[in-house]
């Protein structure tokens, strides 16, 4: 059967929902792993209400506010199953996650999660902007070997029998005052952007997602 890519865009969601529906997904691609009928990916688009999500080795003490702080700024917190350590999802921001078969794809886990970058570097192009990577960092950077390197978008993934769930989160009109509440996946010493930001306009996130369609079925189809 010829690969397919199901795209689905679930809206503004509350984050334990989406996180729900997405182990439904990957619950069913692993029960399809012998169906050689079933060759079916998902990529889910999405938006969050405000919360902190720290990945199964993070530490927590890269959230900076206790529960009652969170609550007057209106955000929540997961500890998620999901590699990376802490970051911020809200409303402007979007996510993309991955329920990939990548047995089937004929995929390991290092070139998926290259091409999820290259993904976002050729769609940061569309902008004129050039994304690049950090070595040791995982994600989306922009003058990422220079005292101005800022992250745009975040990549955290679970794999269990080469089947995929989480994804990525890119900043496209975020709120970026929630991540001073936080070290960035871990990091102390540097900064993240959107592009709202870094093009000194609003960005319409539709447009991002369908140019984001393009690319995921250039990379992965």
């Amino acid at each position: 059967m010829t690969r397919q890519i199901e795209f689905l865009d679930w809206g503004l969601t509350e984050y334990a929902d989406a996180w729900k529906r997405q182990e439904d997904l990957f619950q069913l691609l692993l029960q399809n792993k012998k169906n050689a009928d079933f060759n079916t990916h998902y990529v889910v688009f999405c938006q969050h209400f405000p919360v902190y999500t720290l990945g199964k080795n993070g530490h927590e003490e890269n959230l900076l506010l206790n529960q009652i702080q969170l609550q007057t700024r209106g955000a929540s917190f997961f500890r998620t199953n999901r590699g990376g350590d802490i970051t911020f999802h809200g409303p402007g921001q979007v996510v993309g996650y991955f329920i990939f078969d990548l047995e089937k794809l004929q995929l390991g886990l290092k070139v998926f999660i290259y091409k999820l970058e290259e993904v976002i570097i050729h769609l940061l192009e569309h902008y004129g902007l050039k994304g690049t990577r950090l070595p040791g960092a995982t994600g989306v950077w922009l003058d990422a070997e220079t005292p101005r390197a800022r992250k745009i978008c975040a990549i955290g993934l679970r794999s269990s029998h080469f089947v995929t769930m989480h994804g990525f989160a890119l900043n496209v009109n975020t709120d970026l005052n929630y991540f001073n509440y936080i070290h960035p996946c871990g990091f102390v010493d540097k900064g993240v952007t959107s592009l709202q930001k870094e093009l000194f306009q609003t960005v319409e996130e539709e447009e991002v997602k369908n140019l984001l369609k393009k690319q995921i079925e250039k990379e992965f189809l």
